[in-house]
């Protein structure tokens, strides 16, 4: 808690006092300017421990005119990438000294991104990171008119609204390269939703990936993102034995899946080999640990931050950036081996 002085909170006047220097050196200090030699900063820094300073925002505001607030509309946090995006984007805002508010929705649509706009609007934000990674989100931002810049976070933006992604198609092309390499030729799908701007990224990723191998795309099924629905999915492939290896749209679905096999006396790598999307923590202890395709929400939200930091303080245009993903091999997947019923009696 901060220390007081005279009954109040201190003042940038008061560091200055402690510290023997000017309240503009305190104020270069404070603001990172590089005209201040080390042994003045570390006096600076040590009155501001002393008293607990802390810099008045309210005041800094009036001066700049900016609120050193980000809105942030998120939705679907429930799920793994939305909830753990939404940490990166809001600890990379707070590194670079703002505050966020947060608007979370219950349901995706136009009149609901409109009103949400409309909430930061009212708070007077510097800037709104969208976290809604449905098909819809972007039309529904065009025909908003928003006067301070705007990031799509898990797309790749418009002419109007800049973009911070995760690759997900080539993350995808990352886990059904790795299938190929290892021999296997019948490798299926399991796809989250198609209106989620991921589950369509990563299902035509995975169409990419068999199309340049000359492989058929024909095994592709749809789940909900949930265990419950990858469980259903597995049920039914562990009666048909129709593909040698899965990519599976997240490690929820792949944790349903691996229960389903289990269940069934099917093999996991033996029989299928199984990789998942997202690298979740509890993927490396899956039975068998998951091979998985890992993304960096906390790059993803250090750029989010940087584009929209470029259009707030220098005017910068919209712009796109994207995140490459990286693929982490673990115990769930091998070369094609013989199911039990074709293995030769000794």
């Amino acid at each position: 808690m901060a220390k007081t002085t005279k009954g109040r909170m201190p003042r940038l006047e008061d560091v200055a006092e402690v510290a023997g220097v000017s309240h503009q050196t305190v104020s270069r200090v404070i603001n990172s300017h590089p005209n201040v030699s080390k042994a003045t900063r570390e006096k600076v820094e040590a009155a501001i421990s002393q008293l607990g300073y802390r810099r008045n925002t309210a005041a800094r505001s009036l001066v700049t005119r900016r609120s050193q607030t980000i809105g942030v509309l998120a939705s679907e946090l429930s799920q793994y990438g939305p909830a753990n995006t939404l940490l990166g984007v809001e600890q990379a805002a707070r590194n670079a000294g703002y505050f966020v508010s947060i608007a979370a929705l219950r349901e995706v649509g136009g009149e609901a991104i409109s009103a949400a706009v409309s909430h930061f609007l009212d708070q007077a934000v510097d800037g709104i990171a969208v976290l809604v990674p449905h098909a819809g989100t972007l039309q529904a931002l065009a025909s908003l008119d928003i006067p301070v810049p705007v990031v799509a976070v898990g797309s790749p933006g418009s002419s109007s609204v800049s973009g911070a992604m995760v690759d997900q198609r080539a993350g995808a092309r990352l886990a059904v390269e790795h299938l190929i390499a290892q021999g296997h030729r019948r490798i299926g799908h399991v796809a989250g939703p198609p209106d989620w701007i991921d589950g369509a990224e990563r299902a035509e990723g995975w169409r990419e990936a068999l199309a340049a191998a000359g492989l058929p795309d024909d095994l592709f099924m749809k789940g909900d993102w949930s265990a419950g629905s990858g469980y259903a999915v597995g049920r039914r492939l562990a009666a048909e034995r129709t593909a040698t290896a899965l990519f599976v749209g997240n490690d929820q679905m792949a944790l349903g899946l691996l229960r389903a096999f289990a269940e069934a006396g099917v093999r996991v790598p033996d029989d299928v080999s199984v990789v998942g999307f997202d690298d979740q923590p509890e993927s490396g202890y899956f039975s068998p640990p998951l091979t998985t395709v890992r993304q960096d929400f906390e790059e993803l939200g250090r750029r989010c931050m940087d584009t929209m930091l470029k259009e707030i303080e220098a005017g910068a245009p919209v712009s796109s950036t994207v995140v490459a993903p990286g693929l982490v091999a673990r115990a769930s997947t091998a070369p094609p081996g013989q199911a039990p019923e074709d293995t030769p009696t000794p």
